[in-house]
């Protein structure tokens, strides 16, 4: 296959589902030049992404990677001793020592706490009649949680919240800016974890820290790590999916209001939202640690393979009418959250935080309605993550900061167009 199938990553920001279905049909596995010039493989079948997730010859570890392939985000060595750089054995023995303190029933305790911050959230905002939902709602929703997960300590969340803030929306004219709140941040969990060994909580970083399988504990450095990695992936993850989502319904105000009407739909109705238009574009990076195969291609050891799960969600081999968003949709092993032994370990949080924060805005703010023309919305340019900017919207309100108003009309006139 000739090199420069795509020329450059530059289509998948500005057109990525367009451009997606071209290379699923003309070249399902083909070369492309990142955002920093160099080269990397796009696997863009379903199939083909799905087996590759769990092919051993496709390493995470940066180490099997030839010198100045593409490799993605760069962490320092001390936050980079986590699960999306390492292979088996030592994934298997991270992933099982986490795995036992990042359970379901400690998820599921949060169901409570996540409830009543996406319902102060609504509260600050309701009176205003209008809000950037990403800056008030998507955003502030998942920090907190992770901030109570971790057992962040209230004093010190204005300055958590900024290096956040630094990290996952950068500002182009100022890029020591997300290097410092990495350094922030990392010195921050050092410290956390040291406090934390002296005076335990009832906080999953606690948790991490005596997690152990006989004498075998997680290292400081995995810890920190870990710790980093709940946060960025938590975080960054969960606020795109949420604003994702809500645009997707205000998009289609027919599935939004069977949604309000049957609140029992929301779990179904979270998965085909991920599956319709996820957080993640393209998984982590790999390296094959032997010259491979994916279709009919021929991918040499050590360069670097991209595997495209926003265009895997939308083959028609494996879903019907692909483009077409269905809350009604049976789950059919989207690959949103990953596969195998690389499933999302916070995949269950990110499905309650997703549920609670859109039956709450469905519920208490009936009249919502971009404030914007549609084709104003605007996306972060970035084929790493798929977010928006912002989310304008406005909504009416009645005594006591009530949103009120007709559900179908608003959501027709924000969107623009009828529901499909």
């Amino acid at each position: 296959m000739p090199d420069g199938t795509l020329q450059d990553s530059a289509a998948l920001s500005a057109d990525p589902y367009g451009t997606l279905a071209r290379l699923r049909n003309e070249a399902p596995v083909c070369p492309v030049t990142g955002p920093d010039g160099r080269r990397f493989w796009l696997v863009t079948r379903y199939d083909d992404a799905k087996a590759a997730f769990v092919d051993p010859r496709l390493s995470l570890d940066r180490r099997n990677a030839l010198p100045g392939q593409y490799q993605g985000m760069s962490l320092p060595p001390a936050l980079d001793a986590n699960l999306l750089n390492m292979d088996p054995p030592d994934h298997r023995r991270l992933r099982r020592l986490v795995g036992a303190a990042f359970t379901g029933r400690r998820v599921e305790r949060l169901r409570g706490p996540i409830q009543r911050i996406a319902d102060e959230l609504i509260d600050a905002v309701a009176p205003l009649g209008r809000a950037d939902l990403i800056a008030a709602y998507a955003a502030p929703l998942p920090i907190a949680v992770i901030c109570d997960l971790l057992g962040v300590p209230r004093s010190a969340r204005p300055d958590f919240r900024a290096w956040t803030d630094a990290l996952t929306a950068p500002d182009p004219a100022r890029p020591e800016r997300a290097k410092d709140a990495v350094a922030h941040l990392w010195h921050f969990f050092t410290r956390l974890v040291s406090d934390k060994r002296r005076e335990p909580g009832d906080d999953l970083l606690t948790d991490l820290i005596a997690a152990c399988d006989g004498d075998d504990r997680l290292t400081e450095a995995e810890l920190t790590s870990l710790a980093f990695l709940i946060l960025f992936a938590g975080f960054e993850n969960t606020v795109h999916l949420i604003g994702n989502a809500v645009l997707a319904l205000l998009d289609h105000p027919g599935q939004a209001a069977q949604l309000r009407e049957d609140p029992g739909l929301i779990e179904q109705a979270v998965d085909e939202l991920m599956r319709f238009d996820g957080p993640a574009p393209l998984a982590i990076r790999r390296f094959p640690t032997e010259d491979i195969e994916i279709g009919t291609v021929r991918i040499p050891a050590g360069e670097t393979v991209l595997l495209s799960l926003a265009s895997a969600n939308r083959d028609a081999t494996r879903f019907d009418q692909p483009d077409r968003l269905d809350i009604h949709r049976a789950p059919a092993g989207h690959l949103a959250l990953g596969h195998g032994i690389h499933y999302c370990l916070g995949a269950p949080l990110a499905r309650l935080e997703t549920a609670i924060a859109i039956e709450t805005l469905l519920r208490r703010m009936p009249g919502l309605a971009l404030a914007v023309p549609r084709d104003q919305v605007r996306w972060r340019p970035s084929i790493r993550s798929r977010g928006l900017l912002s989310l304008d919207v406005v909504f009416d309100t009645g005594p006591g900061g009530d949103p009120r108003g007709s559900a179908e009309a608003s959501l027709m006139n924000g969107a623009g167009r009828a529901d499909r």
